[in-house]
């Protein structure tokens, strides 16, 4: 048996100071969502997150809450667990920057990028934020009400120490050689063309390392320094991307899997990722991931959430309110992937009823129970197939190829756009097929028409595992699809439904959401 090809994406890893948001599960969902599809593709997949657990503000965070830099990191990555399993989102590995592993990672690669005589001593001065963990210029500091602000709004602090530093300045034209060479290494486009327009007006060498604090990857000692360094936050985080692999320290067969073929990443740390760590990686002669994918943000009503504004959502309690297959569903149909999106009550329960309980959970429940009651529990026997029928046939089919298009350009709302078109034409194919007036009429037809409808719905629930897997997984098991006849090979007419086997009772796959204290559901 041929071996699989390998297939390694990973989202961003979150900081450990704080419980995560609907943007993390917005990120959460949809690295999920590519990593599924891979899979039942055929691909051998390595999905894999993180925790990012060290620097200056988890060390003045968990002062503040009197624990332990460790303590607070263990309490934020459960919860961060917790999440993944409400969202059936679970990744293949969790990588912890706290972890031995990755200190051994994170030592190797500046070992190789000092070796390459990219790495150097020097004095930093410089305004710094915490919360970002970033240095800005003077000219990008601005003064409000007698406090140092950040472009971003953080306060900024005045640092000076010794600290190691990295040529980045050496890296601008391989960098840039690189993107027009790759040019789909960002995507979407207008993030490219913002890195190519910042790499264009020239690097500065980065700081790599403090003197400040001590909650970090300690960095080997010379005799030449001052005082004990540590790594700095961005050569330690961005090399957790390639620990789960064990790549840089030769352990295990995961090192097949490098280079990623994605890193999902918020649009507000493109930088990082697209500049800082292909220049690291290209320093220690190590391979570059294959794409940085570039998601916006998710505004409540338009706001920005914000705990001083009062409208930050507990993405668990969304799940619990919806559904997690709805909410899943709603976020990667709603918003295109790689713009901003907003998300509403009225949103959500617009997309759940229209979409899921009126089109495919109705289509479901109404040929599934025509199917218990006129043909005996039984896949029906179908007659001779007419236009529409092959025409219905032939879409549902051809929906995945436009599926694994558009999934491959990480663009799943188009993805289901195509999914539930042809669910839209199942349900006027059904419509006006009346399979309901053929029961004494015309039998055979009756049974023609169910059977269609039938295996149009299993050719369309195969490719909508990734998005809603519970539900997908509950109608294939209406429809009596073996466990082992569900991935993209078995979504052809060669594997269809067999007449006269037996169909469980029919159960409803998508219920309508129904506001609390109303009997009727909610307009659609």
């Amino acid at each position: 048996m041929a071996e699989r090809p390998t297939f390694m994406i990973t989202t961003a890893i979150p900081y450990a100071n704080g419980a995560p948001h609907i943007g993390h599960a917005y990120e959460r969902i949809a690295t999920d969502a590519f990593a599924r599809f891979k899979r039942l593709d055929g691909f051998d997949v390595l999905f894999v997150t993180g925790m990012d657990e060290h620097g200056q503000k988890m060390q003045r965070t968990a002062e503040r809450e009197g624990l332990t830099p460790q303590q607070l990191a263990d309490r934020t990555a459960g919860q961060f667990q917790t999440m993944g399993e409400t969202l059936n989102a679970l990744a293949d590995d969790v990588v912890r920057t706290t972890q031995p592993r990755h200190a051994e990672a994170a030592l190797e690669i500046w070992k190789r990028m000092e070796a390459a005589g990219d790495i150097y001593l020097a004095k930093y001065s410089g305004w710094y934020s915490v919360r970002d963990e970033a240095y800005y210029d003077e000219g990008e500091i601005t003064e409000v009400e007698g406090k140092k602000l950040a472009p971003t709004g953080t306060p900024v602090e005045w640092v000076e120490e010794e600290s190691w530093f990295f040529k980045l300045s050496a890296y601008q034209d391989k960098l840039l050689a690189h993107y027009e060479a790759h040019p789909d290494f960002i995507t979407p486009e207008k993030y490219r063309n913002e890195i190519v327009s910042f790499v264009k007006r020239g690097l500065t060498d980065l700081s790599i390392s403090r003197t400040t604090f001590d909650w970090g990857v300690p960095v080997p000692a010379k005799p030449e320094t001052n005082a004990p360094h540590v790594m700095y936050v961005w050569v330690d985080a961005l090399t957790n991307y390639i620990t789960a692999t064990g790549f840089l320290t030769g352990e295990g067969e995961r090192a097949r899997f490098w280079p990623a073929n994605a890193h999902v990443i918020g649009k507000d740390i493109t930088r990082f990722h697209a500049i800082y760590w292909p220049a690291f990686l290209m320093s220690a002669g190590v391979a570059l991931p294959k794409q940085i994918v570039v998601h916006g943000f998710l505004f409540s009503r338009g706001e920005k959430m914000s705990k001083s504004v009062g409208n930050v959502i507990d993405p668990i309690d969304l799940a619990q309110r919806y559904g997690v297959d709805q909410l899943r569903y709603f976020f990667l149909r709603e918003v295109p992937f790689g713009q901003d999106g907003n998300y509403s009550h009225e949103a959500i329960v617009n997309r759940i009823n229209a979409d899921l309980a009126n089109d495919l959970g109705n289509l479901a429940q109404r040929s599934l129970s025509m199917i218990a009651k006129n043909c005996g529990g039984v896949v029906p026997t179908p007659g001779e197939f007419t236009e529409a029928d092959r025409a219905l046939l032939a879409d549902a089919s051809a929906a995945l190829g436009k599926a694994r298009e558009t999934m491959d350009a990480y663009a799943p709302h188009l993805a289901l756009a195509e999914l539930f078109r042809v669910v839209g034409d199942a349900n006027r194919y059904f419509a006006g097929e009346e399979p309901w007036a053929k029961k004494k009429t015309d039998p055979k037809r009756m049974e023609t028409i169910l059977y269609v409808t039938a295996e149009a719905l299993r050719r369309l629930a195969i490719p909508l595992q990734p998005f809603i897997p519970a539900a997908a997984s509950g109608l294939l098991d209406l429809l009596a699809v073996a466990a082992d006849a569900r991935d993209f090979a078995h979504a052809d007419e060669a594997h269809a439904l067999s007449p006269g086997a037996p169909l469980p009772a029919p159960a409803p796959v998508f219920p309508r959401y129904v506001e609390e204290g109303e009997a009727q559901g909610a307009k659609s």
